[in-house]
């Protein structure tokens, strides 16, 4: 028969070593690229949808912060001009700190609700609402 340790040491071997920062919500990258002048964004619909927002509301954020056209092609968009990743992607953190993560607990688990003319951020973990300041 094997010893305690023996057998601790083998199923240490076996566990699946997790990468990651530990967080529990991690912002996806955009992945893209270029066709002549225009930028073509590949995965944005898939970035909407870990975000739980309307891809609509993330494009207007984006086309108001990159000062672009957008245009959706199926399951493409695609913007008017050449925009690096280097630029969308703090946009999009931008975006999360504003209108996904709550400002009390942090969590990502929020939704946008109209009350009356305001839009708040209505935290499901929490139960806290917050006005949203900026306008789209």
């Amino acid at each position: 028969m094997d010893s305690y340790e023996n057998l601790l040491n083998e199923a240490y071997s076996k566990v699946k070593v997790i990468e990651g920062t530990g967080e529990r919500f991690e912002i996806p990258g955009i992945e893209g690229r270029f066709e002549g002048k225009k930028t073509v964004l590949t995965n944005f619909f898939n970035v909407a949808s870990h975000l739980r927002r309307n891809p609509e509301h993330i494009l207007k954020f984006l086309t108001r912060e990159l000062a672009a056209k957008v245009v959706i092609q199926g399951d493409r968009v695609i913007f008017n001009m050449k925009v690096s990743s280097k630029k969308i992607n703090p946009k999009i953190e931008q975006y999360v700190e504003e209108f996904v993560i709550c400002k009390e607990c942090r969590k990502p688990d929020t939704e946008i609700i109209k009350e009356g003319k305001f839009n708040m951020l209505h935290c499901l973990a929490c139960g806290a609402k917050h006005p949203i300041h900026s306008k789209i």
